[in-house]
Parts: C-alpha cells; sequence; structure tokens
C-alpha cells in the first residue's frame, strides 16, 4: 500500500472516476492519505462526487508522473470517524479554510480492497492486490 500513496503523492493530482446513472465522471483530486493501513480520500458532503459514491462506491483513479501511471480501482467506503478526517485534514492544512472535522461537510472514503497498476511504455505492468 506504501507504494501507492508514495506514487499518487508524487503525482500532486490523480483523477477520480465515478458513475452518475449510465453517465462516468471524471474530475481533478488533490488529497491522499495512508491511514491505519487503508489508502483514503477527501471532499465534501455536498459535491456531487460524494452522492454518486453513496449510490454506487465503484470507483478509480489514476494519475501519471514521469513516464508512468497508475490505475487504482475498487469500491471506496465512507469513514464517518472524527479521527480519520482530522488524520486527513491534518495531512492537508490548506483545507482548514474550507473544512474541519466537525463541520458536517468533510467526508473521507478509503478503499475497500482493489487493485493497483502501475503502468509505462517500457516495463511490463506490475498489479498489487490489496
Amino acid at each position: 500500500m506504501q507504494e501507492i500513496y508514495d506514487f499518487l503523492k508524487e503525482c500532486g493530482t490523480y483523477y477520480l472516476a465515478t458513475v452518475e446513472g449510465d453517465q462516468p465522471r471524471v474530475r481533478p483530486f488533490g488529497t491522499v492519505l495512508l491511514f491505519e493501513g487503508k489508502l483514503y480520500i477527501q471532499t465534501g458532503k455536498v459535491k456531487p462526487v460524494s452522492k454518486q459514491l453513496h449510490e454506487n462506491p465503484k470507483a478509480e483513479i489514476c494519475a501519471f508522473a514521469n513516464g508512468k501511471w497508475i490505475r487504482v480501482a475498487g469500491e471506496l467506503i465512507a469513514d464517518e470517524r472524527r479521527e480519520a478526517k482530522k488524520a486527513m485534514l491534518d495531512a492537508y492544512p490548506q483545507l482548514r479554510g474550507m473544512y474541519n472535522e466537525d463541520d458536517g461537510n468533510t467526508e473521507v472514503f478509503y478503499f475497500n480492497g482493489g487493485t493497483a497498476t502501475f503502468s509505462s511504455f517500457m516495463e511490463p505492468p506490475k498489479t498489487i492486490n490489496f
């Protein structure tokens, strides 16, 4: 899991794909956290992405850096614990102007199992199941 997290942190921006009805939705994200051995992301409950993940938790993220890319697919599960929200916001203090762990809007999701595939044009793919 550390390798997946490190790559996403190096990229800075990754793209999260969700489903709304029968329409894929993709948007850039930048928050990622390794907390209690799980890979977490953060958003606001008022955003469409939150509603999409609650209706269908299947998601995929993709990021690219230095000629390599990663695709992480699995289910994103909401974690309502204050500790998880606080850990995310402590890792991204610049978000505290918009979010806090007690605001009723901050939401963190973790990948509940999944597959990460590292790819490039120069090497064979490497897959990590978690």
